[in-house]
């Protein structure tokens, strides 16, 4: 067989395929850690009741970490101490629930914004599209709703327009990308925010019209992107006099903004109110890693369908504090944190419409102002959509995979996913609506472990191909050199042939019979072109070492003769 001489000849020869083995391999990580989780063909599910809300404005301040905006602002210059966000805090004590929002990593804008808005922490495969746009599409609070407008920077608002199934149902409005100048004052891409949605609402203040009547719908969405914070943490670092202006500055715009609405709907408490962050920012003005201070960010919640947390009696400290919330003066009330996926359900419960398809988000039951039943629904809601999600991934899996082996927890015979649903919807016919919201919790919990199972399904069989092959290079590599340069023969003789195994031909037939096992199964279960090219790496190393087994024993020997 030609695979009997396949070692190069020459340096050359050997640099020629190391150089395309780790080409090849560099992309393995990909192949490993950044396949796409998202999955489609899902069945849409949404609370049979009423909604609480008929419209839903969402504020996200980009790069505003937690303690900034909660914490007492002391000013050494002037020796006072003031709050910086004095409208949002009211809120607080007065009408809303709130807590730390904990995002994951990688902590930018678009990850941030589509596990709060879409309901899952980043496709990672996003990373080929440098965190811009959607390799693969997704659904989101937006796409669910009847109409959004959203308003804000050009790097965030058109991946949510792109997605819509409906392009017409989001409208966006945008400042030009020139705006996002790092080098000045970031404040003013927010002023533009404010100053663009008063000239809308003059432009839907006309009776009759078109805007006014869509406005007047329910199931419809406000989003205000506020690039200015993060923009300035970048500039001048987030305890700087900008950073902490822009603060003061968003927190006006937003009680502008919160009149003005109540205002054209005539204070008829049908609105409900979300601020939060997509990430935090830490003290060198950067973000993206799992530092604290990049993934704490604040949430804030208030309005219709939005639980007031009263304040417990004085000298007590509420649920939910820990030492870092300790010197915001907030112990009093109740800090409730979520995951930032959570923010998704929580949104699309209070507006009525279906939870986003490809949500992992877990509805935090605790900032509903609503029925024990209408709790215990929305919780049913959230098991459901989840559910679908793992069943599309366990049926694909389980049509393509040889070997398929079925995530155990989800199929105990008296703990089924089918078992579990049936206790649920009992326990809400019965009026038991605790036990039925802490089945779902249980259910949510399983289908994401799951969930999880088979984004990780494929990872022992392709990190071990992985290993073999990076193992198969070294060895191969030393062979070589110790044939051409350490055990080199006279002249007129050929290494090739003395090093090399008298059953050389055999061994070349195992080592295509097992590449064409590998090919087999790869394609029998519908695998990426590359993981043929993974396959076939090792098949080749490991079967040009087996043939070299005279070198190996020349070495071993003269190893124990010299020791």
């Amino acid at each position: 067989l030609s695979i009997a001489k396949m070692i190069p000849a020459t340096r050359n020869g050997l640099l020629l395929i190391g150089v395309l083995f780790h080409l090849v391999y560099l992309l393995s990580i990909f192949d490993i850690y950044f396949r796409s989780p998202l999955v489609h063909g899902m069945t849409p599910h949404r609370i049979p009741l009423r909604a609480p809300a008929k419209r839903l404005v969402l504020f996200v301040a980009d790069g505003l970490r937690a303690d900034k905006i909660f914490e007492p602002y002391h000013n050494e210059t002037t020796g006072t101490t003031d709050e910086l966000a004095p409208f949002l805090l009211n809120k607080v004590r007065t009408q809303a629930s709130w807590g730390v929002s904990h995002t994951r990593v990688p902590t930018e804008s678009r990850p941030g914004h589509v596990a709060a808005i879409a309901g899952f922490y980043e496709d990672v495969s996003a990373v080929t599209k440098g965190w811009k746009m959607n390799p693969v599409e997704f659904d989101s609070v937006f796409n669910e709703s009847r109409h959004t407008w959203s308003f804000g920077s050009p790097d965030i608002l058109p991946m949510f327009a792109h997605g819509a199934s409906d392009k017409s149902k989001v409208d966006t409005f945008m400042y030009p990308p020139e705006f996002e100048d790092f080098s000045g004052n970031g404040d003013r891409l927010d002023t533009w925010v404010f100053d663009e949605a008063d000239r809308f609402f003059d432009r839907a203040a006309a009776p009759g019209s078109e805007l006014n009547q869509m406005m007047h719908q329910d199931q419809i969405v406000f989003f205000f992107h506020l690039l200015g914070i993060d923009t300035n943490g970048h500039g001048f670092k987030p305890y700087s006099p900008e950073y902490l202006n822009n603060i003061r500055h968003v927190d006006r715009g937003i009680k502008h903004l919160v009149e003005r609405f109540e205002q054209f709907y005539g204070d008829d408490g049908e609105t409900a109110y979300v601020f939060t962050a997509d990430h935090g920012m830490n003290d060198r003005g950067a973000h993206g890693d799992g530092h604290p201070d990049n993934t704490r960010t604040p949430l804030i919640a208030w309005g219709a369908g939005v639980a007031r947390t009263l304040p417990v009696a004085s000298g007590l400290i509420a649920p939910g504090h820990t030492d870092f919330s300790r010197p915001w003066n907030l112990d009093a009330y109740e800090r409730k944190d979520v995951n930032q996926a959570d923010i998704a359900p929580l949104m699309a419960s209070l507006v009525g419409i279906p939870l986003p398809l490809n949500s992992v988000g877990t509805l935090p039951l605790t900032y509903l102002n609503a029925t024990e039943e209408f709790r215990a629904r929305a919780a049913l809601v959230n098991a459901l959509q989840v559910l679908e999600q793992y069943r599309v991934k366990h049926d694909q899996k389980k049509q393509t995979e040889m070997f398929f082996k079925p995530y155990a927890p989800m199929h105990q015979p008296t703990n089924s996913p089918d078992h579990i649903l049936a206790r649920i919807r009992q326990a809400i016919d019965s009026r038991q609506y605790a036990q039925a919201e802490a089945d779902c919790s249980s259910l949510i919990s399983l289908c994401l472990e799951g969930l999880r199972y088979f984004q990780r399904y494929d990872w022992l069989l392709l990190r071990s191909i992985v290993s073999a092959g990076y193992l198969g290079w070294i060895v191969y590599s030393l062979l070589f050199i110790f044939k051409k340069y350490v055990l080199p023969l006279g002249s007129g003789a050929s290494s090739n042939d003395v090093y090399r195994s008298s059953s050389s031909a055999i061994i070349g037939f195992v080592g295509c019979l097992a590449f064409i096992a590998f090919a087999a199964m790869f394609y029998r279960q519908r695998s990426p072109a590359m993981y043929y090219a993974y396959a076939a790496f090792p098949a080749y190393f490991w079967t040009e070492i087996a043939q070299q087994l005279p070198l190996i024993q020349r070495i071993m020997a003269d190893y124990m003769r010299a020791s």
